[in-house]
């Protein structure tokens, strides 16, 4: 597994990061350390949870695993928002919620210090100085080496970085924002803004639930049962089946099985690569709920898709933008 700097730190992590929300949840703990260990043995490094995955408990899954594992070679990073008890207090990003929360975290992981810290939601309750300045507090103290944010829209990332810029704080290595074939908003503000302040993107859910699994392809008349596409139809969030069953997704989908054909990988695997090889990605997050969908997604790492299949999917998977990016696109002068 190749590896790459997060952003313009002198961070190194693996092209790959393993995503551990299912933890202690829908993976049993056995299963979940199995996929750790046999994520290091591919060369992986980069870990990312949260506190608010199962209330806990994945953070306890990882840390006990970690109990055993060369803590320096992994790079672990966790986040902060959630409800994380009964009070008013226990959830945001507001000082008094930050500083227990990392105490928290810490003693669920098992370790001195969280490699990464992530808001995992812009705190609109909270002036953003009160986050910014506790985040740089938890460097200084040295319970935190980096800091990153999730869920953030354009302006909100910008100020974030202008704002700690201003007072000589410790800024943003990276965002973690929703990023696939399908869902490709995030080139709109959030890709350029950090390319332009050297930020790190690592993306969550690069298959969108399934939808880039290679389970579905055209002519589908519904979700598969039991898959999350079929537990979040009926609603507008995730990945409902009303949300992606249109012509948009099937040409995807067609390209992506295609493709997966020609290089002999699967779909996921395809639709995986072609994350990795976007401009500014630094990796996307797999996160499996067995060992075979695990080893699946792990054949991502070590080829590459050539330029016409790069080109292909890009152009499956266009999206209508909305004024005034549309507009802006017919005044480039200088691409790239």
């Amino acid at each position: 597994m190749e590896h790459r700097y997060l952003g313009r730190t002198g961070l190194r992590v693996s092209e790959l990061c393993l995503g551990t929300m299912t933890f202690g949840q829908s993976t049993d703990e056995a299963t979940s350390h199995k996929m750790l260990d046999r994520f290091v043995e591919a060369g992986g490094t980069f870990v990312d949870t949260a506190d608010v995955y199962g209330a806990g408990s994945s953070e306890e899954v990882v840390g006990r695993w970690l109990s055993s594992a060369n803590r320096d070679h992994i790079v672990l990073a966790t986040k902060v928002y959630g409800q994380m008890g009964p009070g008013q207090n226990d959830t945001g990003a507001g000082r008094k919620h930050m500083m227990a929360a990392v105490e928290a975290s810490l003693r669920r992981l098992g370790t001195d210090y969280i490699d990464l810290y992530q808001v995992h939601v812009f705190d609109d309750g909270t002036p953003m100085e009160e986050t910014l300045g506790t985040l740089d507090r938890l460097v200084q103290s040295g319970k935190v080496r980096y800091v990153g944010a999730s869920n953030y829209t354009g302006w909100q990332l910008q100020k974030s970085v202008d704002v700690a810029r201003h007072n000589g704080w410790e800024p943003f290595s990276c965002l973690q924002p929703l990023y696939n074939l399908l869902d490709r908003d995030a080139e709109l503000e959030l890709v350029p803004v950090c390319e332009r302040e050297g930020l790190g993107l690592i993306t969550w859910s690069p298959l969108r639930g399934g939808w880039l699994s290679g389970r579905y392809r055209r002519g589908a008349g519904s979700a598969a049962a039991g898959s999350r596409v079929a537990e979040a139809s009926g609603n507008d969030n995730g990945e409902s089946w009303e949300r992606y069953a249109n012509d948009r997704t099937w040409t995807v989908l067609d390209a992506l099985h295609d493709i997966a054909e020609s290089t002999r990988h699967t779909v996921a695997q395809v639709a995986l690569r072609w994350l990795v090889q976007r401009p500014g990605v630094t990796a996307p997050i797999i996160g499996a709920r067995t060992l075979e969908q695990f080893d699946d997604n792990l054949g991502a790492a070590g080829w590459s898709l050539g330029p016409e299949d790069m080109a292909r999917l890009d152009e499956a998977s266009e999206f209508t933008r909305p004024y005034p990016y549309a507009l802006l696109r017919s005044f480039v002068r200088r691409p790239g």
